[in-house]
């Protein structure tokens, strides 16, 4: 679809392309879902029974992994995934600037500091011989994000890791964006030492709030499972009567079994899910490449993305206006663009706290960046929508 040159922006009185709003996620609630939580809330148990080791279960089988780890939401299965990596005072972990703050949050909550290193300019995930020059003999971690759902690459970290002059590093990989991706014929889930899941609304399946640890290490599960229990060593589950032993310091990061029912429900979809959104980034791609005023994601040979979201970078010196213009201008026809993510370091508690911190690459793109909307309840004319509104409102702030 696409727009007469001079068509009026919304912004300025004319048409917009929707007349509500598209949003940039959604969730996606069947009716069997809806059963599932009931069946949960009729059942004998709301938390602490036999729906979250189901689930986990569930989950292990169909990432590949040993074990899964249910958690009460991502940054709390982040969190355990940095005191299991045995993070502490006096150490250092290796992260992107371009996440949510709870990657580099879980970092500080464990004691140790964070060491952050620039990106890839074409996919914006962490740039691993940026990570090599990070390296000090504090590292005890290298977290990678996996932007938008398309996986790091980790064999190259694991190199990097190698060159550690402190010793052997934890690779943990924070795949909120990424459940279902694949990289060289290896699933996320089987790529780090430990991955870390968020189930929130706007992720490819959700629990409601809610997370998870993948791993293949026994030792790492055992640490997790006593962590989000209060630093307690048997699962209620398991014991045959009212006494426990507390033998380390936890929390309570458990998952409820109705969070649990509900991931269940739709983890059987996950193939679903994957494969419209992997369709609407295709048709994105189709409708968008060559685009004059747009730059789109790079994608790794071998790869296969989860697409939890499309960004693409504004080529600024093309149009008449900053980012924020284009936000504007793309809110007010109808479409929810979004921006994924305002730099960690530029935050105002981490100026203060690594005062001076500048990565080019992440500070340009961030100047650039906006997330179009992308979620499996889309339609082929909501992407046209997008597309239209996209093209409507660049070349109107177009030089030319």
């Amino acid at each position: 679809m696409t727009t007469r040159r001079h068509a009026r922006l919304a912004l300025d009185g004319g048409r917009p392309v929707r007349a509500t709003l598209l949003p940039y996620a959604r969730q996606q609630i069947s009716d069997e879902d809806v059963a599932a939580v009931a069946a949960a809330l009729r059942s004998d148990w709301l938390t602490t029974g036999p729906g979250v080791p189901r689930f986990e279960a569930s989950l292990a089988a169909a990432t590949g992994a040993r074990h899964a780890v249910a958690f009460s939401s991502g940054t709390a299965a982040l969190h355990g995934a940095m005191v299991a990596a045995g993070l502490g005072p006096g150490d250092e972990a290796i992260t992107t600037p371009l996440t949510f703050v709870a990657t580099a949050n879980a970092v500080l909550y464990a004691g140790a500091e964070v060491r952050f290193a620039d990106v890839d300019a074409g996919n914006l995930l962490i740039d691993p011989a940026k990570v090599v020059a990070a390296l000090t003999p504090r590292t005890r971690a290298i977290v990678a994000v996996d932007y938008a759902g398309h996986p790091a690459d980790y064999e190259s970290l694991r190199r990097a890791a190698g060159r550690a002059p402190g010793g052997p590093l934890t690779i943990i990989a924070d795949a909120s964006h990424s459940l279902g991706a694949v990289r060289d014929g290896r699933h996320v889930g089987t790529m780090a030492d430990m991955t870390t899941l968020s189930f929130h609304p706007a992720k490819l399946l959700t629990t409601g709030e809610g997370g998870a640890v993948l791993t293949d290490q026994d030792d790492l599960a055992a640490c997790l499972r006593r962590f989000r229990n209060h630093g307690i060593a048997t699962e209620l589950a398991a014991r045959m009567d009212w006494t426990y032993a507390m033998v380390e310091l936890g929390y309570n990061y458990r998952l409820t079994d109705i969070g649990a029912a509900l991931g269940s429900s739709q983890l059987a979809r996950l193939d679903e899910f994957l494969a419209r959104r992997r369709d609407l980034a295709v048709s994105y791609a189709a409708n968008l490449a060559g685009h004059r005023y747009l730059d789109l994601p790079t994608v790794e040979a071998g790869t296969n993305p989860a697409w939890h979201f499309l960004f693409v970078q504004l080529r600024l010196d093309r149009l008449t206006v900053d980012r924020g213009g284009v936000y504007r201008a793309l809110r007010a026809e109808g479409i929810g663009v979004n921006v994924h993510y305002i730099p960690v370091h530029q935050h105002p508690f981490y100026r203060e706290r690594y005062p001076g911190s500048a990565f080019p690459v992440v500070d340009a793109a961030y100047d650039r960046l906006l997330t179009l909307p992308l979620f499996a309840g889309m339609t082929s004319a909501d992407v046209g929508d997008v597309v239209a509104a996209l093209d409507k409102v660049t070349r109107a702030y177009g030089t030319d």
